[in-house]
């Protein structure tokens, strides 16, 4: 299996995505759906092999299910996750 490189112009891992954790100019992290203030004109990450990169965005790896053939798919799939991985709240009585 070749291995799948970031589209240009796409950023969908920079916004679907929550961050949890601090990080240079967001200290309280990103939510899903935000733009990361990190994320440049050019739809790079500005952090992209520095240390204050977060881990979560570092583990993050472009692959065919994620990105399908279309920066549409990829906010639609990474929004899905985003979903399907939040904590849930419980009420207790």
């Amino acid at each position: 299996m070749s291995a799948v490189t970031c589209r240009a112009q796409c950023g969908a891992c920079c916004i679907a995505p929550s961050i949890s954790t601090p990080l240079p100019k967001m200290p309280a992290g990103k939510p899903a759906g935000q733009r990361c203030a990190h994320l440049s004109e050019l739809m790079q990450c500005e952090l992209f092999g520095q240390p204050e990169r977060p881990a979560v965005c570092s583990g993050l790896q472009p692959s065919a299910e994620m990105c399908g053939t279309n920066r549409e798919y990829a906010m639609t799939w990474l929004a899905v996750l985003e979903q399907q991985t939040a904590p849930t709240c419980h009420t207790v009585m």
